[in-house]
Protein backbone atom coordinates (compact mmCIF):
# COMPACT_ATOMS: atom_id res chain seq x y z
CA UNK A 1 0.00 0.00 0.00
CA UNK A 2 3.28 2.49 0.98
CA UNK A 3 4.19 1.76 -2.59
CA UNK A 4 1.55 2.37 -4.53
CA UNK A 5 0.56 5.70 -2.38
CA UNK A 6 3.94 6.95 -3.85
CA UNK A 7 3.50 6.16 -7.29
CA UNK A 8 0.23 7.90 -6.62
CA UNK A 9 1.75 10.82 -5.54
CA UNK A 10 4.53 10.32 -7.78
CA UNK A 11 1.85 10.72 -10.94
CA UNK A 12 0.10 13.38 -9.56
CA UNK A 13 3.13 15.15 -8.91
CA UNK A 14 4.26 14.50 -12.52
CA UNK A 15 1.01 16.22 -14.26
CA UNK A 16 1.35 19.68 -12.05
CA UNK A 17 5.00 19.27 -13.46
CA UNK A 18 3.92 18.82 -17.20
CA UNK A 19 1.19 21.38 -16.47
CA UNK A 20 3.91 23.97 -15.07
CA UNK A 21 6.42 23.09 -17.86
CA UNK A 22 3.78 23.72 -20.62
CA UNK A 23 3.23 27.14 -19.18
CA UNK A 24 6.33 28.44 -18.83
CA UNK A 25 7.07 27.53 -22.51
CA UNK A 26 4.14 30.20 -23.01
CA UNK A 27 4.74 32.53 -19.83
CA UNK A 28 8.56 33.05 -19.56
CA UNK A 29 10.29 35.60 -22.08
CA UNK A 30 13.78 33.70 -21.74
CA UNK A 31 14.18 31.93 -24.66
CA UNK A 32 16.38 29.63 -23.43
CA UNK A 33 14.25 29.02 -20.22
CA UNK A 34 11.26 28.13 -23.04
CA UNK A 35 13.34 26.14 -24.84
CA UNK A 36 13.95 23.56 -22.26
CA UNK A 37 10.44 23.55 -20.59
CA UNK A 38 9.59 22.70 -24.14
CA UNK A 39 12.18 19.98 -24.24
CA UNK A 40 11.09 18.69 -20.74
CA UNK A 41 7.55 18.67 -21.62
CA UNK A 42 8.24 16.52 -24.79
CA UNK A 43 10.24 14.22 -22.56
CA UNK A 44 8.06 14.31 -19.33
CA UNK A 45 4.40 13.79 -20.92
CA UNK A 46 4.99 10.28 -22.73
CA UNK A 47 6.76 9.10 -19.80
CA UNK A 48 4.00 10.31 -17.32
CA UNK A 49 1.42 8.11 -19.88
CA UNK A 50 3.67 4.75 -19.97
CA UNK A 51 3.79 4.62 -16.22
CA UNK A 52 -0.04 5.49 -15.87
CA UNK A 53 -0.49 2.36 -18.74
CA UNK A 54 2.72 0.07 -18.00
CA UNK A 55 0.86 -2.48 -16.21
CA UNK A 56 -2.72 -2.54 -18.65
CA UNK A 57 -3.68 -4.82 -21.55
CA UNK A 58 -3.10 -1.94 -23.33
CA UNK A 59 0.70 -1.50 -23.12
CA UNK A 60 1.01 -5.32 -23.38
CA UNK A 61 1.71 -5.65 -27.18
CA UNK A 62 4.51 -3.41 -26.60
CA UNK A 63 5.92 -4.40 -23.21
CA UNK A 64 6.12 -7.63 -24.50
CA UNK A 65 8.50 -6.78 -27.56
CA UNK A 66 10.90 -4.05 -26.09
CA UNK A 67 13.40 -4.76 -29.00
CA UNK A 68 10.34 -3.91 -32.11
CA UNK A 69 9.09 -0.98 -29.85
CA UNK A 70 12.58 0.43 -29.29
CA UNK A 71 13.27 0.27 -32.69
CA UNK A 72 10.21 1.99 -33.06
CA UNK A 73 10.79 4.54 -31.21
CA UNK A 74 13.96 5.38 -33.02
CA UNK A 75 12.30 5.61 -36.13
CA UNK A 76 10.12 8.08 -35.02
CA UNK A 77 12.93 9.96 -33.33
CA UNK A 78 14.31 10.17 -36.45
CA UNK A 79 11.71 11.05 -38.70
CA UNK A 80 10.86 14.18 -35.83
CA UNK A 81 14.49 15.07 -36.34
CA UNK A 82 13.51 15.23 -39.67
CA UNK A 83 10.61 17.25 -39.93
CA UNK A 84 12.34 19.64 -37.70
CA UNK A 85 15.39 20.08 -39.81
CA UNK A 86 12.90 21.48 -42.47
CA UNK A 87 10.63 23.21 -40.09
CA UNK A 88 13.90 25.21 -39.12
CA UNK A 89 15.13 25.62 -42.89
CA UNK A 90 11.33 27.13 -43.85
CA UNK A 91 9.46 28.07 -41.00
CA UNK A 92 6.25 28.48 -42.81
CA UNK A 93 5.81 24.81 -42.65
CA UNK A 94 5.08 24.17 -39.44
CA UNK A 95 1.86 26.19 -39.71
CA UNK A 96 0.34 24.38 -43.06
CA UNK A 97 1.51 21.39 -41.33
CA UNK A 98 -0.39 22.19 -38.04
CA UNK A 99 -3.07 23.00 -40.47
CA UNK A 100 -3.05 19.86 -42.17
CA UNK A 101 -3.15 17.48 -39.36
CA UNK A 102 -5.31 19.37 -36.80
CA UNK A 103 -8.75 17.15 -37.94
CA UNK A 104 -6.90 13.52 -37.87
CA UNK A 105 -7.25 11.13 -35.46
CA UNK A 106 -5.54 7.56 -35.82
CA UNK A 107 -7.42 4.70 -34.18
CA UNK A 108 -4.65 3.00 -31.72
CA UNK A 109 -5.54 -0.46 -30.80
CA UNK A 110 -3.60 -2.11 -27.66
CA UNK A 111 -4.65 -4.96 -25.37
CA UNK A 112 -8.37 -5.50 -26.91
CA UNK A 113 -8.96 -1.31 -26.29
CA UNK A 114 -9.00 1.01 -28.89
CA UNK A 115 -7.92 4.69 -28.69
CA UNK A 116 -8.45 7.61 -31.11
CA UNK A 117 -5.34 9.72 -31.16
CA UNK A 118 -4.50 13.33 -32.85
CA UNK A 119 -1.03 11.48 -34.03
CA UNK A 120 -0.16 13.55 -36.98
CA UNK A 121 -0.42 16.43 -34.58
CA UNK A 122 1.25 15.12 -32.12
CA UNK A 123 4.42 14.72 -34.82
CA UNK A 124 4.05 18.13 -35.98
CA UNK A 125 4.07 19.55 -32.26
CA UNK A 126 6.76 17.73 -31.07
CA UNK A 127 9.48 18.18 -34.78
CA UNK A 128 7.95 21.97 -34.29
CA UNK A 129 9.28 22.03 -30.78
CA UNK A 130 12.27 20.25 -31.63
CA UNK A 131 13.28 23.35 -34.14
CA UNK A 132 12.09 25.89 -31.99
CA UNK A 133 13.89 24.36 -29.15
CA UNK A 134 17.50 23.92 -30.45
CA UNK A 135 18.68 27.37 -32.16
CA UNK A 136 17.93 28.63 -28.99
CA UNK A 137 19.62 26.04 -26.59
CA UNK A 138 22.33 26.74 -28.69
CA UNK A 139 22.46 30.91 -28.27
CA UNK A 140 21.55 31.28 -31.93
CA UNK A 141 18.30 33.66 -31.60
CA UNK A 142 17.50 36.28 -29.59
CA UNK A 143 18.02 35.85 -25.67
CA UNK A 144 13.98 37.17 -25.29
CA UNK A 145 11.01 36.27 -27.52
CA UNK A 146 8.74 39.20 -28.29
CA UNK A 147 5.44 36.47 -28.33
CA UNK A 148 2.91 38.10 -26.23
CA UNK A 149 2.30 36.66 -22.33
CA UNK A 150 -1.66 39.14 -21.55
CA UNK A 151 -4.78 37.76 -19.55
CA UNK A 152 -5.50 35.73 -22.25
CA UNK A 153 -2.17 33.32 -22.11
CA UNK A 154 -1.99 33.57 -18.11
CA UNK A 155 -5.60 32.33 -18.05
CA UNK A 156 -4.91 29.65 -21.02
CA UNK A 157 -1.90 28.12 -18.76
CA UNK A 158 -3.91 29.11 -15.57
CA UNK A 159 -6.62 26.40 -16.76
CA UNK A 160 -4.10 23.50 -17.74
CA UNK A 161 -2.55 24.06 -13.96
CA UNK A 162 -5.87 24.31 -12.49
CA UNK A 163 -6.93 21.21 -14.23
CA UNK A 164 -3.79 19.39 -13.08
CA UNK A 165 -3.76 20.79 -9.71
CA UNK A 166 -7.51 19.07 -8.67
CA UNK A 167 -6.72 15.89 -10.53
CA UNK A 168 -5.14 15.23 -6.59
CA UNK A 169 -8.36 14.62 -5.72
CA UNK A 170 -10.10 12.98 -8.79
CA UNK A 171 -11.66 9.59 -8.81
CA UNK A 172 -10.70 8.87 -12.01
CA UNK A 173 -7.41 10.32 -11.86
CA UNK A 174 -6.40 8.46 -15.31
CA UNK A 175 -8.91 10.13 -17.72
CA UNK A 176 -7.30 13.03 -15.80
CA UNK A 177 -3.81 12.62 -16.92
CA UNK A 178 -5.40 11.71 -20.13
CA UNK A 179 -6.67 15.05 -20.80
CA UNK A 180 -3.40 16.57 -19.53
CA UNK A 181 -1.21 14.14 -21.98
CA UNK A 182 -3.14 14.27 -24.94
CA UNK A 183 -4.92 17.40 -25.23
CA UNK A 184 -3.80 20.41 -22.61
CA UNK A 185 0.33 20.26 -22.57
CA UNK A 186 0.48 19.21 -26.56
CA UNK A 187 -1.91 21.84 -27.59
CA UNK A 188 -0.24 24.58 -24.98
CA UNK A 189 3.13 24.05 -27.07
CA UNK A 190 0.90 24.13 -30.43
CA UNK A 191 -0.01 27.07 -29.28
CA UNK A 192 3.19 28.49 -28.40
CA UNK A 193 4.58 27.71 -31.76
CA UNK A 194 2.09 29.01 -33.91
CA UNK A 195 2.25 32.72 -32.27
CA UNK A 196 5.80 32.87 -33.09
CA UNK A 197 5.13 32.32 -36.78
CA UNK A 198 4.95 35.42 -38.93
CA UNK A 199 1.24 35.16 -39.83
CA UNK A 200 0.19 37.28 -42.86
CA UNK A 201 -2.80 37.14 -44.93
CA UNK A 202 -1.00 35.26 -47.33
CA UNK A 203 -0.25 32.66 -44.80
CA UNK A 204 -3.53 32.59 -43.71
CA UNK A 205 -5.16 32.66 -47.28
CA UNK A 206 -3.18 29.13 -47.42
CA UNK A 207 -3.92 27.44 -44.50
CA UNK A 208 -7.53 28.21 -45.59
CA UNK A 209 -6.61 26.39 -49.20
CA UNK A 210 -5.69 23.77 -46.63
CA UNK A 211 -8.50 23.47 -44.72
CA UNK A 212 -11.27 23.77 -47.64
CA UNK A 213 -9.18 21.12 -49.63
CA UNK A 214 -9.77 18.44 -47.01
CA UNK A 215 -13.19 19.41 -45.85
CA UNK A 216 -13.78 18.78 -49.88
CA UNK A 217 -12.40 15.31 -49.48
CA UNK A 218 -14.33 14.89 -46.23
CA UNK A 219 -17.57 15.83 -48.02
CA UNK A 220 -16.95 13.47 -50.32
CA UNK A 221 -16.57 10.70 -48.49
CA UNK A 222 -19.41 11.72 -46.29
CA UNK A 223 -21.72 11.48 -49.43
CA UNK A 224 -20.01 8.57 -50.48
CA UNK A 225 -20.98 6.87 -47.10
CA UNK A 226 -25.04 8.69 -47.05
CA UNK A 227 -25.30 7.19 -50.56
CA UNK A 228 -23.91 3.48 -49.67
CA UNK A 229 -25.29 3.57 -46.33
CA UNK A 230 -22.79 2.77 -44.84
CA UNK A 231 -19.93 4.45 -41.94
CA UNK A 232 -16.55 3.57 -42.32
CA UNK A 233 -15.10 4.04 -38.66
CA UNK A 234 -17.34 4.31 -35.56
CA UNK A 235 -19.59 1.20 -34.50
CA UNK A 236 -21.48 3.14 -32.47
CA UNK A 237 -23.11 5.32 -35.23
CA UNK A 238 -23.26 1.97 -37.64
CA UNK A 239 -25.23 1.27 -34.58
CA UNK A 240 -27.06 3.54 -34.25
CA UNK A 241 -28.79 3.96 -37.67
CA UNK A 242 -29.11 0.45 -37.92
CA UNK A 243 -31.76 1.13 -35.32
CA UNK A 244 -33.31 4.82 -36.71
CA UNK A 245 -35.14 6.17 -39.05
CA UNK A 246 -32.42 8.74 -40.11
CA UNK A 247 -28.92 8.14 -41.25
CA UNK A 248 -25.93 9.85 -40.03
CA UNK A 249 -22.85 10.24 -41.82
CA UNK A 250 -19.50 10.79 -39.83
CA UNK A 251 -16.74 10.90 -42.97
CA UNK A 252 -12.76 10.13 -42.15
CA UNK A 253 -14.10 11.07 -38.40
CA UNK A 254 -15.09 9.04 -35.51
CA UNK A 255 -18.14 11.35 -34.31
CA UNK A 256 -20.56 13.21 -36.55
CA UNK A 257 -20.63 16.49 -33.97
CA UNK A 258 -16.80 16.58 -34.39
CA UNK A 259 -17.02 16.15 -38.32
CA UNK A 260 -19.76 18.82 -38.36
CA UNK A 261 -17.93 21.10 -36.32
CA UNK A 262 -14.68 20.75 -38.40
CA UNK A 263 -17.11 21.93 -41.46
CA UNK A 264 -18.17 24.71 -39.73
CA UNK A 265 -15.18 25.94 -38.70
CA UNK A 266 -14.08 26.34 -42.52
CA UNK A 267 -17.77 27.65 -44.06
CA UNK A 268 -16.97 30.07 -41.50
CA UNK A 269 -14.01 30.92 -43.07
CA UNK A 270 -15.49 30.79 -46.84
CA UNK A 271 -18.62 32.68 -45.49
CA UNK A 272 -15.69 35.40 -44.69
CA UNK A 273 -13.74 35.68 -47.55
CA UNK A 274 -17.74 36.41 -49.38
CA UNK A 275 -18.11 38.93 -47.13
CA UNK A 276 -15.06 40.70 -47.76
CA UNK A 277 -14.16 39.92 -51.09
CA UNK A 278 -14.06 42.27 -53.70
CA UNK A 279 -13.33 39.71 -56.69
CA UNK A 280 -16.00 37.84 -58.34
CA UNK A 281 -14.50 34.98 -59.20
CA UNK A 282 -13.47 34.65 -55.27
CA UNK A 283 -16.79 34.98 -54.09
CA UNK A 284 -18.17 32.46 -56.68
CA UNK A 285 -15.43 29.93 -55.92
CA UNK A 286 -16.19 30.51 -52.10
CA UNK A 287 -19.60 30.02 -52.50
CA UNK A 288 -19.41 26.94 -54.64
CA UNK A 289 -17.05 25.00 -52.38
CA UNK A 290 -19.03 26.57 -49.33
CA UNK A 291 -22.44 24.88 -51.11
CA UNK A 292 -20.48 21.17 -50.80
CA UNK A 293 -19.43 21.86 -47.41
CA UNK A 294 -23.28 22.94 -46.02
CA UNK A 295 -24.27 19.84 -47.94
CA UNK A 296 -22.06 17.49 -46.10
CA UNK A 297 -22.73 19.30 -42.90
CA UNK A 298 -26.78 18.56 -43.19
CA UNK A 299 -25.90 14.87 -43.76
CA UNK A 300 -23.95 14.82 -40.13
CA UNK A 301 -27.79 15.71 -38.69
CA UNK A 302 -25.59 17.61 -35.95
CA UNK A 303 -27.97 19.98 -33.82
CA UNK A 304 -24.80 21.39 -32.27
CA UNK A 305 -22.99 22.19 -35.50
CA UNK A 306 -25.88 23.52 -36.92
CA UNK A 307 -25.89 26.02 -34.25
CA UNK A 308 -22.21 26.64 -34.39
CA UNK A 309 -22.91 27.63 -37.68
CA UNK A 310 -25.82 30.25 -36.84
CA UNK A 311 -24.04 31.83 -34.26
CA UNK A 312 -20.42 32.30 -36.84
CA UNK A 313 -22.81 33.86 -39.55
CA UNK A 314 -24.40 36.34 -36.85
CA UNK A 315 -21.02 37.46 -35.53
CA UNK A 316 -19.98 37.71 -39.54
CA UNK A 317 -23.31 39.77 -40.02
CA UNK A 318 -22.74 41.96 -37.18
CA UNK A 319 -19.07 42.54 -38.05
CA UNK A 320 -20.01 43.23 -41.77
CA UNK A 321 -23.45 45.13 -41.42
CA UNK A 322 -25.54 46.66 -39.24
CA UNK A 323 -26.33 45.30 -35.76
CA UNK A 324 -30.01 45.98 -35.80
CA UNK A 325 -30.65 44.42 -38.99
CA UNK A 326 -28.86 41.53 -37.72
CA UNK A 327 -30.85 41.36 -34.69
CA UNK A 328 -33.89 41.21 -37.01
CA UNK A 329 -32.68 38.97 -38.86
CA UNK A 330 -32.09 36.76 -36.05
CA UNK A 331 -35.18 36.89 -33.63
CA UNK A 332 -36.98 36.02 -37.59
CA UNK A 333 -35.23 33.30 -37.55
CA UNK A 334 -36.11 32.29 -34.05
CA UNK A 335 -39.38 33.02 -33.97
CA UNK A 336 -40.04 30.61 -37.40
CA UNK A 337 -38.22 27.71 -35.33
CA UNK A 338 -39.78 28.50 -32.84
CA UNK A 339 -43.37 28.39 -34.60
CA UNK A 340 -42.43 24.85 -36.68
CA UNK A 341 -41.73 23.50 -33.07
CA UNK A 342 -45.20 23.92 -31.44
CA UNK A 343 -47.04 23.97 -35.15
CA UNK A 344 -45.30 20.14 -36.06
CA UNK A 345 -44.35 18.85 -32.82
CA UNK A 346 -44.47 15.09 -34.44
CA UNK A 347 -42.30 16.67 -37.30
CA UNK A 348 -39.97 17.93 -34.88
CA UNK A 349 -39.97 15.28 -31.99
CA UNK A 350 -40.88 17.67 -29.13
CA UNK A 351 -43.58 17.64 -27.21
CA UNK A 352 -42.95 20.87 -25.58
CA UNK A 353 -45.28 20.79 -21.93
CA UNK A 354 -42.99 16.97 -21.89
CA UNK A 355 -39.25 17.15 -20.42
CA UNK A 356 -38.68 13.68 -21.19
CA UNK A 357 -39.68 14.09 -25.11
CA UNK A 358 -37.08 17.16 -24.83
CA UNK A 359 -34.61 15.20 -23.55
CA UNK A 360 -35.14 12.48 -26.07
CA UNK A 361 -35.08 15.19 -29.21
CA UNK A 362 -31.53 16.05 -27.42
CA UNK A 363 -29.99 12.55 -27.12
CA UNK A 364 -30.51 12.72 -23.11
CA UNK A 365 -28.86 16.27 -23.13
CA UNK A 366 -31.12 17.31 -20.54
CA UNK A 367 -30.94 14.45 -18.06
CA UNK A 368 -26.96 14.87 -18.47
CA UNK A 369 -27.38 18.34 -17.67
CA UNK A 370 -29.47 18.13 -14.84
CA UNK A 371 -27.45 15.35 -13.49
CA UNK A 372 -24.22 17.85 -13.77
CA UNK A 373 -25.98 20.49 -11.85
CA UNK A 374 -26.64 18.12 -8.90
CA UNK A 375 -23.07 17.21 -8.77
CA UNK A 376 -21.97 20.65 -8.59
CA UNK A 377 -24.72 21.55 -5.76
CA UNK A 378 -22.71 18.67 -3.80
CA UNK A 379 -19.35 20.36 -3.97
CA UNK A 380 -19.49 23.72 -5.18
CA UNK A 381 -16.53 25.38 -4.66
CA UNK A 382 -13.66 22.69 -5.51
CA UNK A 383 -15.90 20.25 -7.60
CA UNK A 384 -15.64 16.75 -7.64
CA UNK A 385 -12.00 16.67 -8.95
CA UNK A 386 -10.18 16.85 -12.73
CA UNK A 387 -12.21 14.13 -15.00
CA UNK A 388 -14.21 12.89 -12.72
CA UNK A 389 -17.50 13.80 -14.17
CA UNK A 390 -18.41 9.62 -15.51
CA UNK A 391 -17.19 8.11 -12.56
CA UNK A 392 -19.55 10.51 -10.49
CA UNK A 393 -22.72 10.90 -12.30
CA UNK A 394 -23.01 7.43 -12.33
CA UNK A 395 -22.63 6.55 -8.87
CA UNK A 396 -25.00 9.70 -8.00
CA UNK A 397 -27.50 8.36 -10.42
CA UNK A 398 -27.03 4.43 -10.21
CA UNK A 399 -26.55 3.82 -13.71
CA UNK A 400 -24.17 1.42 -15.62
CA UNK A 401 -20.90 2.66 -17.67
CA UNK A 402 -22.88 1.86 -20.42
CA UNK A 403 -25.27 4.63 -19.74
CA UNK A 404 -23.28 7.38 -18.72
CA UNK A 405 -21.46 9.58 -20.90
CA UNK A 406 -17.60 10.71 -20.43
CA UNK A 407 -19.33 14.34 -19.55
CA UNK A 408 -22.43 16.54 -19.53
CA UNK A 409 -21.98 17.75 -22.86
CA UNK A 410 -22.45 21.16 -22.01
CA UNK A 411 -18.73 22.26 -21.07
CA UNK A 412 -19.92 25.04 -17.93
CA UNK A 413 -21.77 22.20 -16.71
CA UNK A 414 -19.04 19.38 -16.78
CA UNK A 415 -16.30 22.19 -15.87
CA UNK A 416 -18.53 22.97 -12.47
CA UNK A 417 -19.12 19.29 -11.35
CA UNK A 418 -15.68 18.60 -11.62
CA UNK A 419 -14.05 21.78 -10.74
CA UNK A 420 -16.10 23.56 -9.22
CA UNK A 421 -16.97 27.66 -8.98
CA UNK A 422 -12.75 28.08 -8.82
CA UNK A 423 -13.03 25.91 -12.15
CA UNK A 424 -15.86 27.98 -13.58
CA UNK A 425 -14.71 31.51 -12.77
CA UNK A 426 -11.07 30.25 -14.49
CA UNK A 427 -13.13 29.15 -17.91
CA UNK A 428 -15.39 32.58 -17.77
CA UNK A 429 -12.68 34.94 -17.45
CA UNK A 430 -10.72 32.58 -19.92
CA UNK A 431 -13.40 33.21 -22.83
CA UNK A 432 -13.96 36.90 -21.56
CA UNK A 433 -9.96 37.27 -22.47
CA UNK A 434 -10.16 35.45 -25.55
CA UNK A 435 -13.18 36.88 -26.98
CA UNK A 436 -11.43 40.30 -26.42
CA UNK A 437 -8.07 39.41 -27.94
CA UNK A 438 -9.80 38.47 -31.23
CA UNK A 439 -12.22 40.95 -31.03
CA UNK A 440 -9.19 43.13 -31.89
CA UNK A 441 -9.49 45.16 -35.50
CA UNK A 442 -12.41 42.68 -36.45
CA UNK A 443 -14.42 44.78 -38.51
CA UNK A 444 -11.47 45.88 -40.76
CA UNK A 445 -9.60 42.45 -41.34
CA UNK A 446 -11.49 39.32 -42.78
CA UNK A 447 -8.73 37.31 -41.31
CA UNK A 448 -9.64 38.45 -37.82
CA UNK A 449 -13.70 38.59 -38.30
CA UNK A 450 -13.28 34.75 -39.73
CA UNK A 451 -10.72 33.87 -36.91
CA UNK A 452 -13.80 35.63 -33.90
CA UNK A 453 -16.69 33.92 -35.70
CA UNK A 454 -14.99 30.72 -36.21
CA UNK A 455 -14.36 31.03 -32.44
CA UNK A 456 -17.71 32.20 -30.65
CA UNK A 457 -19.47 28.77 -33.45
CA UNK A 458 -16.63 26.61 -31.82
CA UNK A 459 -17.74 27.94 -27.85
CA UNK A 460 -21.11 27.66 -28.99
CA UNK A 461 -21.08 23.97 -29.95
CA UNK A 462 -19.06 23.21 -26.43
CA UNK A 463 -22.29 24.11 -25.04
CA UNK A 464 -24.03 21.31 -26.51
CA UNK A 465 -21.33 18.70 -27.38
CA UNK A 466 -18.04 19.10 -25.72
CA UNK A 467 -14.71 19.35 -25.97
CA UNK A 468 -13.14 23.00 -25.53
CA UNK A 469 -9.84 23.44 -24.64
CA UNK A 470 -9.37 19.00 -25.69
CA UNK A 471 -9.78 20.23 -29.15
CA UNK A 472 -6.86 21.80 -30.93
CA UNK A 473 -8.92 24.22 -32.98
CA UNK A 474 -9.62 26.07 -30.22
CA UNK A 475 -5.36 26.61 -29.52
CA UNK A 476 -4.98 27.17 -32.92
CA UNK A 477 -7.91 29.86 -33.59
CA UNK A 478 -6.50 31.57 -30.17
CA UNK A 479 -2.80 31.53 -31.34
CA UNK A 480 -4.02 32.96 -35.31
CA UNK A 481 -5.90 35.26 -33.40
CA UNK A 482 -3.43 36.54 -31.02
CA UNK A 483 -0.76 36.68 -33.98
CA UNK A 484 -2.57 39.01 -35.87
CA UNK A 485 -3.93 40.96 -33.13
CA UNK A 486 -0.18 42.50 -32.49
CA UNK A 487 -0.18 45.33 -34.93
CA UNK A 488 -1.26 45.97 -38.46
CA UNK A 489 1.86 44.28 -39.76
CA UNK A 490 0.29 40.96 -39.02
CA UNK A 491 -2.49 41.96 -41.96
CA UNK A 492 0.41 42.82 -44.52
CA UNK A 493 0.59 40.11 -47.46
Amino acid sequence: MTVLAVATAVKEAGIVAAALLAAAVVLVPLSRARAAAMVAALVLTPVLLVAEIWDTPQFEPIRSRPALAAAGGAAAIVAVGLAAWAIDRRPLLLPLAATFALPFRVPIESGGESANLLVPLYFVVAAGAVAFAVPRLRGRRPARDPAPRGPLEWLLLGAVLLYAVQAAYSSDFATALEQVVFFYVPFALLYALLVCVPWTTGLARRCLYVLVGLALVFSAVGFVEYATRTVLLNPDVIATNQFQTYFRVSSLFFDPNIYGRFLVVVLTALVAVMLWSARRRTVVLAAAAGAILFGGLVLTLSQSSLAALLTGLVVLALLRWNAAWTAAAVAGIVAIAAAAVFAFPDATKVDVGSGESVDKATSGRVELLEGGLRLFGERPVAGWGSGAFAVEYRRAERVSGEEAADASHTIPVTVSAEQGAIGLAVYLALLGAAFLRLLSGARISPVRAALIAAFAGLVVHTLLYAAFLEDPLSWAILAAGTAFARGPDADAD
